[in-house]
């Protein structure tokens, strides 16, 4: 995201959804709440919270809620996530959030990780920098990671060398 003020003005936006996002979590089981913002390519933002179920399996990261609802709604196109819980360091996406994520994102797209205390504030009293965000982008997340298009690619390319069929 650029620093004029609009992105600016974008970047506080999705940083209070995810924590805004953060208090609707159901984490009935694992206590364990986590916030997502989403900012569309139109400014909007689409959030989502972790939904636990009493089978961890069926468990909702708030990540994939915040994007599942976008294509539901056909969002398609993504400028900036950010993901929040009550821990107080930075936390990522975890590897079937990355999957997801990948898949909708484009590889260049930031990924802010905020602390649980943002702004994080030093020992001398001063804030962090950046308040203690971490940013990544999609492909630093996942790197070599296979996205849109890999599988018709595969697909397209015939059998792999050396099979039988």
């Amino acid at each position: 995201m650029q620093s004029d003020t609009s992105t600016s003005s974008d970047r506080q936006r999705l940083i209070e959804g995810a924590i805004r996002a953060k208090q609707y979590a159901y984490s009935r089981y694992s206590n364990f709440r986590v916030g997502a913002a989403l900012l569309d390519e139109d400014r909007t933002i689409i959030t989502g919270a972790s939904i636990d179920n009493a089978c961890y399996s069926a468990t909702i990261c708030a990540e994939r809620t915040a994007i599942l609802k976008a294509i539901s709604e056909n969002i398609r196109t993504f400028k900036a996530l950010a993901v929040t819980s009550d821990v107080l360091s930075p936390i990522s996406p975890c590897g079937l959030c990355r999957e997801v994520i990948r898949e909708f994102c484009a590889r260049e797209m930031p990924v802010l990780l905020i602390p649980a205390d943002y702004p994080k504030q030093g020992d001398n009293g001063l804030e962090v920098e950046d308040g203690g965000i971490v940013t990544l982008t999609v492909g630093q997340l996942l790197p070599h990671s296979p996205g849109p298009g890999y599988l018709e690619q595969a697909i397209s390319s015939g059998p792999c060398v050396g099979s039988r069929a």
